[in-house]
């Protein structure tokens, strides 16, 4: 009875549960540049569009684009603000350029 218990407790030990291993390809871990990130969802998906811009070029390619459950989308969300925050403790704030307007066309869509 004392091995079926020893063996249920270690089943049930979370940081048996919890562990997972993660395999890295060497594609992979070259990673890839992306400036632009468009997302889109539906009740059931977040999808996350990585794209990279080239200035001068009126083209740009998604490079990556990743589907997630909402529940991962909002686990990401948190991973991030703990990342960043994390990040600008150690290094200061992260600087948003503010874009300058667009150069107005005469076309004013106002009600």
């Amino acid at each position: 009875m004392r091995d079926e218990y020893n063996e249920y407790k270690d089943n049930m030990d979370p940081k048996k549960e919890n562990q997972i291993n993660i395999e890295l390809g060497e594609k992979e871990a070259e990673g890839t540049y992306s400036n632009l990130v468009l997302i889109s969802h539906s009740p059931a998906e977040f999808v996350f569009d990585f794209i990279r811009v080239v200035p001068g070029r009126p083209k740009a390619k998604v490079y990556s684009r990743i589907i997630m459950a909402p529940q991962h989308a909002k686990s990401l969300l948190g991973a991030l603000q703990d990342n960043v925050a994390r990040y600008e403790a150690q290094y200061g704030e992260i600087a948003i350029p503010v874009k300058p307007p667009a150069p107005s066309d005469g076309m004013d869509f106002k009600n």
